[in-house]
């Protein structure tokens, strides 16, 4: 049985509150074993009531009941709430931080020598389970204790582990890369309601569509373009699509956005 038996998550913004309902909806995790807090009243009893869980308005109370503390505030917010905790957090427990940008020494820097921490970065389909995060371990973590993590995260999606000087291209490319996705959903979805289709129709379509082509590339390990080959028929309807797109520099459009994130996420760790 996995060591963690309490998980207390720190800040219930929109990636706080994924990683809520993901560990929930494992079933591995209760009610009762999940923690919030959030200094915000109302957000704070939205918490309490949809997922019956406690959520405190002072962390350092969380820190007290939870085995594994995972920080899910905005950057700027970190060091404050790592002063906050830091004479409550002990070796014996956790310390997880998903906040873009914010390294490993910085964390160390502001807690207790003997703490283990572990920085991940999620993304928001946490919420669903099917989340992608890679995590990076601090040189005094235990391996056991990242063996635990790695395992309690792997109830919200694919897990990797990876060495945090890629950290910044990972938060361009998994933190900001569902509000991408949904972005291509939105257009498809549109472009059904400008041919006709009902918009509730289109959007489904759209989105189970791209979930579909996304599970593809997962489950038969098969490069996109050899996947997309087997969508094009010579002088079908698939290949004028694709003619249009790259006209529309989609592909160079969508480098460049992950680029341009990855950068912002470098500016956040020298902030």
């Amino acid at each position: 049985m996995n060591k963690i038996r309490k998980i207390g998550i720190i800040g219930a913004g929109n990636m706080g509150e994924a990683l809520i309902a993901g560990f929930l909806k494992s079933k591995a995790y209760s009610p009762q074993d999940v923690y919030g807090s959030e200094i915000i009243e109302k957000r704070r009893e939205y918490i309490k009531n949809t997922y019956h869980i406690e959520c405190f308005d002072d962390a350092k109370k969380l820190v007290e009941h939870s085995d594994l503390i995972i920080i899910a505030v905005k950057p700027y917010n970190v060091k404050d709430v790592l002063e906050s905790i830091g004479k409550k957090i002990t070796a014996e427990k956790t310390l997880v931080s998903i906040a873009a940008g914010i390294r490993l020494d910085f964390m160390k820097k502001n807690l207790p020598e003997d703490v283990p921490i572990i920085r991940v970065m999620p993304n928001l389909a946490c919420f669903v389970r099917e989340g992608m995060m890679a995590i990076c371990p601090s040189d005094n973590t235990p391996k056991e204790k990242l063996e635990d993590v790695e395992e309690v995260l792997s109830l919200l999606g694919k897990v990797i582990i990876l060495d945090e000087k890629y950290f910044d291209a990972v938060t361009g490319l998994v933190g900001s890369g569902p509000a991408y996705i949904y972005l291509i959903i939105e257009a498809l979805s549109d472009a059904g309601v400008r041919l006709g289709l009902p918009r509730d129709v289109a959007m489904t379509l759209s989105a189970q569509t791209t979930l579909g082509a996304g599970k593809m590339v997962v489950e038969t390990g098969e490069h996109p373009a050899k996947l997309k080959d087997k969508v094009v028929t010579p002088g079908g309807t698939t290949i004028e699509g694709l003619i249009e797109l790259e006209r529309g520099r989609v592909r160079a459009a969508l480098i460049d956005a992950v680029i341009r994130a990855s950068e912002r996420a470098k500016e956040l760790s020298k902030a």
